[in-house]
């Protein structure tokens, strides 16, 4: 049996760390977004307590796997699995951390942006280059960067096909943190770690607030969030929260994550 392309690693801490294993440049094939998929899957029927979504130390991934494009009917199969593939990542009902070393292009941007959180090392590199082969990004990379940065910045980057460095996306809300290349996996598992520590049902009902939301309109939003509000209140670690603050002041408490 061959490698998997992408593992899966529960670690101690609770933290889940996925990582891209295709070659060099973790081009993002078919066969690696049917794999993540999977492995998304189990994140979202087994949760951990955070994820932390990784490539190499030089590259995260450079984007979908070009020998596999051809015409409109291999467009809409490429298109179909990435959808499904990263929206699997979205709906992980867990804190997501992508870890981003070196370029994160097309494919490997989007993926990034389905996570949650982008931490990036110094020598990260983002963009949508989809535009210099004469096509357009097919993993989302229209929509959830436009939601991030704002669609005048989305634009540039996708209509230029343009790539920007670390600080760069710093500046502009693409990455929400940068650090050396060499304490990038730690400072995001460690990240991790801290969320996995947290209470878990109400982090993944107040992610589900906010993705939710962002897809309508206020009104229906701010009825979606006061739903899960109500939810809220059945759980252990509500129950174990107001107590703890009653008693000890805010941010004593210790969460079992249910």
């Amino acid at each position: 049996m061959s490698e998997p392309l992408v593992t899966l690693d529960r670690r101690d801490d609770g933290v889940a760390l996925v990582q891209l294993r295709n070659g060099k440049v973790n081009s993002l094939s078919t066969e690696v977004l049917r794999q993540l998929e999977v492995l998304a899957g189990q994140l979202t029927d087994d949760p951990p307590g955070a994820v932390v979504v990784a490539g190499n130390d030089r590259i995260f991934a450079a984007g979908a796997d070009i020998s596999e494009f051809a015409g409109p009917d291999e467009a809409r199969a490429i298109g179909a699995r990435f959808l499904s593939a990263l929206e699997a990542v979205a709906a992980i009902p867990r804190v997501t951390i992508a870890a981003v070393a070196g370029p994160a292009l097309g494919g490997g941007c989007e993926l990034a942006l389905a996570c949650d959180f982008r931490l990036a090392a110094d020598t990260a590199r983002f963009g949508q280059p989809e535009i210099l082969l004469g096509i357009i990004p097919g993993g989302g990379g229209t929509q959830r960067l436009a939601r991030l940065v704002g669609p005048a910045r989305a634009k540039d980057l996708v209509l230029s096909g343009r790539q920007v460095r670390a600080d760069d996306a710093l500046a502009i809300g693409l990455v929400d943190e940068v650090v050396p290349a060499d304490a990038l996996l730690a400072r995001s598992l460690d990240l991790a770690a801290t969320y996995a520590r947290g209470p878990l049902a109400a982090q993944a009902l107040a992610k589900q607030a906010i993705d939710r939301g962002l897809d309508t309109d206020l009104a229906t939003g701010l009825r979606l969030e006061q739903d899960l509000f109500v939810e809220v209140f059945a759980t252990d670690d509500a129950r174990i929260g107001v107590a703890s603050f009653l008693e000890n002041g805010p941010g004593q408490a210790t969460f079992t994550g249910r």
